[in-house]
């Protein structure tokens, strides 16, 4: 089956979502960069086949980082000094 529009802005959403999870600011702002970046980049496939390869590895990718985020939530650290003035703000 492949992947439809809404079903690729769902995992797009999810992905970000998850993202914004974790605890550590240097990993949360890794994984948004790298997903909004991955997604600009393919945002111009055409071929069928290579959207389905694409759309797998994002759904691998949704998992890993759901994983993750529960495993930096159980082993979590003190906020950097970064994420503390921005509160401030």
């Amino acid at each position: 089956m492949n992947p439809s529009r809404n079903m690729i802005l769902s995992l797009y959403r999810n992905l970000i979502r998850e993202s914004k999870q974790w605890n550590s600011y240097n990993y949360r702002m890794y994984a948004l960069r790298k997903v909004r970046q991955e997604f600009k980049e393919n945002k111009i496939l055409q071929d069928q086949e290579k959207i389905k390869q694409c759309y797998t590895k994002g759904q691998e990718a949704l998992a890993l980082i759901k994983r993750q985020v529960i495993l930096s939530n159980i082993y979590g650290t003190r906020p950097l000094i970064i994420e503390i003035q921005s509160k401030a703000n």
